[in-house]
């Protein structure tokens, strides 16, 4: 099984799924790429048996046959090797990788290709098909809201919800949530899952913005298909909790204020807070804004005052000041709406104003009891 190739080509190919490979692997045949050529076309797949991705590149080759290649050995010799055609020579019996290029040759030792985890498929499965675009920014706009507790897994991931109307994502630790929603894509029928972390940041690192996804998923697995890049992940068991019900309907206390100005006083304030609740308090009073927070074991405070528009009650509500950070962070608009109904209850935080039609995004974030 002979064949030859582009260095920085299959380099690149490599990279994209480079990131599916794990330190902590149960199989020792999981820390290589298994490489099959059929008709010409080279299928590279790497997997940590949760996650599985494929990419397909062209080689010139007259034989079809797969191996199992080391990765980490194939990776640092592609990286340190100019644009080059390098020639694989594969010897089927004793697993023996030869590459032979300009100035030299390097040889490692392969393993069986057949040893390699098989794919599942996916059977009795729905699909959609969204626009990279949509995609990414739902997965840049939810993924830092997701939870990290190995006792609730289902927290941890994104909870996708397709229905022909929109299709919606959301993500939650319990102390702030995020819902994105987009009118602008729909199902055919309604279905919902949760998606793993994993995927979701393999997916944002290799999506440009500009290609078409496809996306099937049935019960157990998903698996999306965009470029030369085929990516099956398995889904996270259990029902998400009922997100609707934590968002508050009524909140008459509303705040609209500049969003870079109110962000980088919080990152200013902040920095007096205390360490363990990060706690920076909201003082409401007419068209003022007075933000304040303190540290007593130190004897630390920081106080600050913006002008702001303002309908409500006077109130005071306390808030942790990182999860504030993030999702200011993650909102593009000039300016920022915080609605609100009481100090004990949720705070909503959304653009403004609307800067795509088809784009609804609402942040939750828990208040933090203020010590009087």
């Amino acid at each position: 099984m002979n064949f030859i190739i582009s260095s920085t080509s299959l380099l690149r190919h490599l990279q994209s799924i480079s990131g599916v490979l794990s330190t902590s692997n149960s199989l020792p045949i999981l820390d290589n790429f298994l490489f099959e050529i059929n008709d010409g076309q080279l299928t590279v797949s790497a997997s940590d048996l949760e996650t599985t991705m494929r990419t397909t590149l062209e080689v010139e080759a007259n034989e079809s046959g797969k191996i199992a290649v080391p990765a980490k050995l194939i990776l640092d010799v592609l990286k340190n090797l100019p644009d080059q055609p390098c020639t694989f020579l594969v010897d089927k019996a004793t697993y023996s990788i030869e590459i032979a290029y300009d100035n030299g040759k390097s040889k490692m030792v392969g393993y069986n290709g057949d040893e390699f985890p098989r794919v599942p498929s996916i059977e009795r499965s729905s699909s959609i098909k969204i626009a990279g675009e949509i995609i990414s920014k739902a997965i840049n706009k939810t993924l830092f809201a997701t939870g990290n507790d190995d006792l609730r897994p289902v927290m941890s991931g994104v909870f996708c919800q397709f229905s022909p109307e929109d299709i919606t994502f959301v993500a939650t630790d319990a102390h702030k949530l995020v819902r994105y929603r987009r009118t602008d894509s729909e199902a055919t029928g309604s279905s919902s899952f949760i998606l793993p972390k994993k995927p979701l940041n393999l997916l944002k690192s290799n999506l440009t913005g500009t290609e078409e996804v496809l996306m099937e998923y049935n019960e157990s697995n998903a698996v999306f298909t965009f470029n030369d890049i085929v990516l099956i992940c398995r889904l996270i068991d259990g029902k998400y909790p009922n997100y609707d019900a934590v968002i508050p309907k009524e909140n008459p206390n509303v705040l609209t204020i500049d969003r870079a100005q109110f962000l980088s006083s919080i990152k200013r304030v902040s920095i007096f807070a205390n360490k363990t609740t990060h706690q920076v308090k909201l003082k409401l009073a007419g068209s003022e804004l007075a933000l304040s927070a303190e540290d007593v074991d130190f004897s630390n405070e920081s106080n600050e005052r913006l002008t702001c528009n303002y309908v409500g009650d006077d109130m005071e509500i306390g808030f942790n000041s990182r999860f504030l950070m993030e999702m200011l962070n993650n909102i593009e608009s000039t300016e920022i709406r915080l609605e609100m109904s009481e100090p004990s209850r949720a705070g909503l935080l959304m653009p403004a104003v609307k800067d795509n039609e088809n784009e609804d995004i609402l942040m939750l974030v828990m208040p933090v009891m203020l010590n009087r």
